[in-house]
């Protein structure tokens, strides 16, 4: 039968990334005086700055994620209007959701968010506006005429500091002032 080890012995634990740079120790040490208590060393190593070369290639790489929905809904509109789904399946939505796990529905979200996305990238300033990064931040806008989306979407950007509240301010923008009500 195996012994127990004794609440004194020291665990080492070692970690190291695939290029060897990465080290981490640290030692776990029981009291048996206090059981509760427990003492953790780790000892921290510094990470590098990323260079010049690798800032532009995080940012490049940063930019292709936030437009993924967008290339993902021009995609769908080209597969759809092609019919490019045909050799496989009867319909777009058949073929959507075999091949993507999308409902209907998610499809065309996107699709809608790529058409809005675009009339954005065309007619916002890129110097002093944000794009959207997903499909639900312009969700309320597909409801609005496209002339007038390109400025509620410059006062939702305005008035929010972060993304994360846009969408709903895009709802109540499209709602106040444009003649829409938000959707439930």
């Amino acid at each position: 039968m195996p012994k127990k080890p004794s609440s004194k012995q020291k665990n080492d634990i070692s970690a190291q990334s695939l290029d060897n740079t990465l080290s981490i120790k640290s030692k776990d040490v029981f009291d048996e005086d206090n059981p509760a208590t427990v003492t953790i060393t780790v000892n921290a190593v510094e990470v590098p700055e990323l260079t010049e070369d690798e800032q532009r290639d995080r940012l490049h790489l940063e930019r292709r994620v936030e437009r993924a929905f967008f290339e993902a809904g021009k995609a769908l509109m080209e597969l759809r209007d092609r019919k490019l789904y045909r050799s496989t399946h009867k319909t777009f939505e058949e073929y959507c959701r075999d091949r993507f796990g999308h409902s209907r529905r998610q499809s065309y979200l996107l699709m809608d968010a790529a058409v809005v996305f675009d009339n954005l990238a065309e007619k916002c300033d890129r110097n002093d506006h944000i794009l959207p990064t997903n499909e639900w931040q312009v969700r309320p806008l597909t409801k609005l005429d496209p002339d007038l989306q390109p400025e509620a979407w410059q006062q939702a950007a305005l008035f929010c500091q972060r993304e994360s509240t846009i969408s709903s301010y895009c709802q109540r923008c499209g709602a106040e002032n444009y003649g829409t009500h938000p959707s439930t």
